[in-house]
């Protein structure tokens, strides 16, 4: 019986020194291992990582190691030094964090998978001829859907609405018919696809449980039905993208399981950012008269005239728009806040700060680059970045502004909204297009306003850090009618 205890104490003290006898070595960053073994700083990460990196940073400035669920990750906030990160192929790699988190949110596992490849295929139709064919596919469904709306809306008659489900829900259908053509199964798809987004972060951290769990499983499986390529078979395209991607997984040897759940992937990574971003721009052209004013008037010289029974994009290609454009990037800037994240591969990587000083790090560690909080948030770089100024990214004569500084340098990443260098987001065009075709056609045919004015915007879902656009904890309550032609 003592040797038994005593085996059980040996063992205890072993686990502890293996999960807690980690120091910083010489050349390594300033490491925060947190007071519970192995957690460390995963509950206080995965409540608010924007407030938990702020205080690491204000302690220890632009690097910093951080001890979360027994992984060790660098934090690395100096724009200056991003390329040593996103231009490393040898040392760093982004492919085994990203499996994880496709097996936890998606239950997917792809064999032989090659994002390089998958990336030159999703190029064909995120640039070129392919985006011109999806950039006018969600005009003609934008419209649509808005001409359906006002059928069943006198025009006199006022609606109220939370403004994030109004511009969620139009963009996500419109996307959705435009990426799988089948417009009978829209609604039942867009309420499961919101519920599991909802649970999406903590899918991603394994930290769902009980009713939640069960939810998250549930819109999951339904998902992977509603869009299992026998329930497509009516649609009108039989070219559309949807049918492509399924050529593409099957040449690579994917079987028909897996596909499925190929699909709801590619729709959440498709379809889980325009609606938000929409959301927070219409909003806060809101609370900011002068600014919307200001886009009010580009829309009127872009829109004049404009019926719904017309393509729009058309119009819009052909239009200089500075001041929306400028209103976009900050939007994005504010609300756009994705990790960049790569795992150390090779033992003694070396990270070079400004200032001159060189860290190594070590093998089976990961590296985060957090645009979010720098360059995004960064004081320095934006004067009172928590600030909404939608002139921020224009000079005086009207043209884009793309000269910021950090530490007395001129910077080459001053907005990373959609990441960058090797991995950087392939559809920002579609999605940025999306976004100003949505805006512009509800400010052209709408008359949007709130419902109290001096309601506040919603706070952010602090949950949300790190998986792209930030969604708001509520809704910001809106009223609109179609305008008179």
């Amino acid at each position: 019986m003592l040797f038994a205890i005593f085996l059980l104490l040996i063992t205890i003290v072993a686990l502890l020194l293996l999960f807690c006898g980690r120091s910083r070595r010489v050349n390594e960053p300033p490491l925060e291992k947190g007071l519970v073994p192995w957690l460390g700083h995963a509950l206080e990460f995965g409540k608010d990582a924007a407030k938990f990196l702020t205080r690491m940073k204000n302690k220890h400035g632009d690097i910093f190691t951080v001890r979360v669920a027994g992984q060790y990750i660098t934090v690395l906030l100096d724009p200056n030094s991003y390329d040593d990160v996103l231009y490393d192929t040898v040392s760093l790699d982004f492919r085994r964090h990203r499996g994880v988190l496709m097996k936890n949110i998606f239950s997917l596992v792809l064999p032989s998978h090659n994002p390089d490849k998958e990336r030159a295929w999703m190029e064909q139709h995120f640039q070129g001829v392919g985006l011109d064919k999806l950039q006018l596919s969600v005009d003609s469904h934008l419209r649509g859907l808005l001409m359906a709306d006002q059928k069943g809306c006198g025009t006199a008659e006022w609606r109220e609405v939370g403004l994030f489900d109004l511009s969620y829900g139009l963009l996500f259908r419109a996307g959705y018919l435009t990426m799988f053509t089948r417009d009978d199964n829209t609604d039942a798809v867009y309420k499961q696809f919101r519920n599991f987004d909802k649970l999406l972060p903590e899918l991603a951290r394994s930290t769902l449980k009980g009713k939640d769990k069960k939810s998250a499983t549930s819109s999951q499986e339904s998902l992977w039905q509603l869009l299992t390529p026998t329930w497509l078979e009516g649609g009108r395209n039989t070219s559309c993208w949807q049918e492509s991607y399924q050529l593409y997984l099957g040449e690579a040897g994917v079987d028909a399981e897996t596909q499925r759940r190929a699909l709801l992937m590619h729709l959440w990574t498709t379809q889980c950012n325009a609606g938000p971003a929409a959301f927070w721009l219409l909003g806060l052209l809101l609370r900011h008269p002068e600014a919307m004013q200001a886009v009010l008037a580009e829309v009127r010289g872009v829109m004049q005239n404009h019926s719904l029974h017309h393509s729009a994009h058309e119009r819009l290609v052909t239009h200089n728009t500075p001041v929306f454009d400028s209103v976009l990037r900050e939007t994005l800037r504010l609300t756009a806040a994705a990790f960049i994240s790569r795992e150390v591969v090779v033992d003694g990587k070396r990270l070079n700060v400004s200032g001159g000083q060189e860290y190594c790090l070590r093998k089976g560690d990961r590296v985060f680059l957090f645009p979010f909080l720098s360059p995004q948030m960064d004081p320095e770089i934006h004067h009172e970045p928590e600030s909404f100024k939608y002139k921020r990214f224009l000079n005086d004569d009207m043209s884009e502004k793309q000269t910021f500084y950090k530490g007395g340098s001129s910077l080459k990443y001053y907005n990373m909204p959609w990441g960058a260098g090797r991995n950087s987001c392939v559809g920002k065009q579609f999605a940025t297009s999306t976004v100003k075709l949505f805006v512009f056609m509800v400010l052209s045919h709408l008359e949007l306003e709130m419902c109290e004015p001096t309601d506040p915007l919603p706070r952010v879902n602090p949950q949300r850090y790190g998986f792209g656009m930030l969604q708001p904890i509520g809704d910001l309550q809106v009223r609109y009618r179609f305008k008179r032609n």
